[in-house]
């Protein structure tokens, strides 16, 4: 459901029927490309309630099945409790088998539950160029695509909404490293050869250093996205890279307004909605900045980058931190010199 206006002088925005909301919401979106966002008219979007048509539902159905693990995959996250002291104390006492022992059988388990982690990945990275697909391809622009298929623009909304969730835990647990680098060291000196060796049935050297790779990342599920939306666009030659782009920034200006309209953003049901749009803002930003060769700082962006970095200094500080920092550390172009300072002054 859409509620919408286009004039400034309502004290509420206006409900349209559905076909005046899809005459009108075209109109909108393609004013939020514009450079001058804030002369724009604002308008709510459910972020909250969208559901697929007809026309939507093989795709939705594809990547909801993708969608409905991730909390459980949160939930493991954030339960995760690591074996520091089982493998300091392995350490401290190489010759003691029994911690040996100790140590391997608390590091098999969480080896098996990251191996769970990391191949939601590929999962994910998959519904997202489903949804690149259906979001892009012509002859819709994607300001018609996000327009007439709402509840794919939400499950986009929700794979950035997890990543940047997904990164925020993980960046908080360096047991993760700590526990999947004495595996590895304990598998490559084959110290324990009557242990629980059955475990490289589950993780063999090939998926180990895949694995190694993705936790090295400061943010591995964001890089996993960041690099599948580049690849997308390497791929598909024939697809102007305008309309990955476009996708993205219109997202972002979306969100943006929803944020920082008062009106709008009390109609969310629930606070939680508020740091979801901030999330999704923060997510499409840095897709947008590895995926166009300019970035999302540079003058010409197509995302009003002063405007999203006030937004998010406008909420509680604990809040934000995390996306702030994804902004600093996580994308491409902002130290360029194309940048303007100010914005990298309201960064620092």
């Amino acid at each position: 459901m859409l509620f919408l206006t286009q004039t400034p002088f309502l004290p509420f925005p206006v409900f349209f029927s559905s076909l005046s909301c899809r005459n009108q919401m075209g109109n909108l979106l393609k004013v939020l490309t514009c450079t001058e966002l804030e002369q724009g008219p604002n308008f709510f979007l459910d972020f909250e309630n969208a559901q697929p048509t007809e026309g939507e539902r093989e795709v939705w159905n594809q990547v909801n099945s993708v969608l409905q693990d991730s909390e459980s995959i949160l939930t493991g996250l954030q339960a995760y409790k690591g074996a520091g002291q089982e493998i300091r104390d392995a350490i401290q006492n190489p010759n003691n088998r029994t911690l040996q022992e100790r140590a391997w059988d608390a590091v098999c388990p969480l080896v098996i539950k990251l191996k769970k982690f990391y191949s939601f990945s590929l999962r994910l990275e998959e519904a997202l160029k489903s949804l690149l697909v259906s979001l892009t391809c012509p002859p819709l622009t994607p300001t018609q695509h996000l327009e007439r298929e709402q509840a794919l623009a939400k499950q986009f909304a929700e794979i950035l909404h997890f990543t940047l969730r997904f990164d925020e835990l993980k960046m908080r647990i360096p047991a993760i490293q700590n526990d999947f680098s004495y595996y590895r060291r304990t598998i490559s000196r084959n110290r324990i050869n009557n242990m629980n060796l059955d475990i490289e049935n589950e993780v063999n050297n090939e998926m180990a250093n895949r694995m190694s790779l993705f936790y090295a990342e400061a943010t591995p599920m964001l890089k996993t996205l960041s690099t599948a939306t580049t690849n997308f666009v390497t791929e598909n030659k024939s697809l102007p890279l305008e309309n990955t782009t476009d996708c993205l920034s219109t997202m972002a200006s979306v969100c943006k307004v929803m944020l920082e309209t008062p009106e709008y953003s009390s109609r969310f049901s629930s606070e939680d909605t508020l740091l979801f749009c901030m999330r999704v803002m923060v997510g499409v930003i840095i897709l947008y900045d590895h995926v166009h060769p300019n970035g999302a700082f540079n003058k010409s962006s197509k995302i009003d980058m002063k405007g999203c970095i006030k937004v998010l200094k406008d909420q509680p500080a604990d809040n934000v931190e995390g996306l702030l920092n994804a902004l600093k550390f996580t994308t491409k172009h902002l130290n360029d010199e194309s940048t303007p300072k100010n914005i990298r002054t309201m960064l620092q």
